[in-house]
């Protein structure tokens, strides 16, 4: 697996509100990469976005397929890096991707910790009703990460998979166990227990 394509953004007036916003982000040749995310990358609610648990975003590209097949008339608009992601790689989605997954990535080392819960800025993006319901729903939500060793990545860099924990849970499993009215309390507690899952996570789960 490789990195394809690298994004970052500055705080930008968007929506109806037009509050701050960074989901409108460049394509980058190299990230600097600290410990709350890439240096480029600066976000415009650090209330809701940002720090070390949501330091950096990956958004499959084949959920984007997926998307342009649910909302054709904006499908010219669904190209890789338009969601707010950070990196875009192929072969990496929400059903194979885990909690607590170590990847190195050029001399950057990052675990996953949770998937991105969507917002409705997403349908503010594309100007696509229900966008954010149907991404949650169907749980190709992308994930976070947080940084473990602080350094650089760039386009071309190998993204090689360190370690894997036995008792974890995929992405799209993190957000059924969220949403499902119907999933029995014991398994929800037992998936709040996987190391590394944000404390967020950790709280949705045992509610």
């Amino acid at each position: 697996m490789l990195v394809d394509a690298l994004f970052a953004g500055k705080p930008q007036a968007f929506g109806p509100r037009q509050s701050p916003s960074s989901i409108i982000k460049q394509p980058f040749e190299q990230l600097h990469i600290e410990i709350d995310g890439a240096v480029e990358d600066e976000q415009g609610n650090k209330k809701l976005h940002g720090g070390p648990e949501m330091a950096m975003h990956q958004y499959s590209q084949e959920n984007y397929e997926l998307l342009q097949k649910q909302f054709p008339t904006v499908a010219h608009k669904l190209v890789f890096g338009s969601i707010g992601e950070n990196i875009s790689a192929g072969q990496m989605n929400d059903n194979n991707v885990f909690i607590g997954d170590t990847y190195r990535i050029g001399s950057v080392v990052l675990q996953v910790n949770s998937p991105r819960a969507p917002c409705v800025k997403i349908n503010q993006r594309y100007g696509a009703k229900n966008m954010d319901l149907f991404i949650a729903e169907h749980g190709i939500t992308g994930w976070y990460y947080r940084v473990i060793e602080t350094g650089f990545m760039q386009i071309g860099d190998a993204i090689n998979l360190e370690h894997r924990l036995q008792n974890t849970r995929c992405i799209s499993d993190i957000m059924r166990l969220v949403r499902s009215k119907d999933t029995c309390i014991a398994e929800k507690a037992d998936a709040s227990k996987i190391n590394g899952l944000a404390a967020e996570w950790v709280r949705k789960l045992n509610k």
